[in-house]
């Protein structure tokens, strides 16, 4: 730990982040960023996910700094365990979608062939769900996921074409791709 680690008071900064003072939120993700990203990948083993996981967790200790309680252990333990507590999340999500994935994929094993390959290529119906689901987004984040998906851009040649932050991107499009998810279900 450095010394400006050990100087800092990170209590004092979750008390400035509940008033919303944003210098103190930028002040904890300099200091432990990338300690944090580092705990984060070694936890999921990739590297995208640990970025957006991060991401949101230095969210959630903005939006949650005020239920910080030091009578129940260290600040810089708290912000961690938001993120680890993240992580976690993120690896049962990620392993119940690919326990889906196979569950359909044997599904689609049991059912009979469609009448061509090109019923199988364009199903008409989930076409239009699409369409629907993807209108119900907002315009920004639709066109982040198009951007992405249909015409192939980076999330960071997103983030350049329409000047939002890097992160910013990369959580509209993760979070329009649940509601994407849900919505077609």
């Amino acid at each position: 730990m450095s010394d400006t680690t050990r100087e800092f008071d990170y209590n004092e900064a979750l008390a400035c982040c509940a008033r919303g003072d944003h210098d103190a939120l930028h002040t904890l993700y300099r200091l432990e960023g990338a300690r944090m990203l580092g705990v984060v990948q070694r936890i999921v083993r990739d590297r995208g996910m640990a970025e957006d996981i991060v991401h949101d967790a230095f969210l959630a200790i903005w939006q949650r700094a005020d239920t910080f309680d030091s009578e129940k252990g260290s600040a810089r333990t708290w912000i961690f365990s938001i993120a680890r507590h993240m992580a976690l999340n993120a690896i049962r999500q990620r392993e119940r979608l690919v326990g889906e994935i196979d569950a359909d994929t044997l599904e689609q094993r049991d059912d009979t062939r469609p009448e061509s390959p090109s019923a199988e290529a364009f199903d008409w119906h989930t076409g239009q769900r699409m369409d629907e689901c993807l209108k119900a987004l907002e315009v920004e984040r639709r066109n982040c996921v198009l951007q992405a998906y249909v015409e192939g851009l980076s999330h960071a040649e997103i983030a350049a074409h329409t000047g939002a932050p890097l992160g910013t991107i990369k959580a509209w499009i993760k979070r329009s791709l649940v509601r994407l998810r849900e919505c077609l279900a």
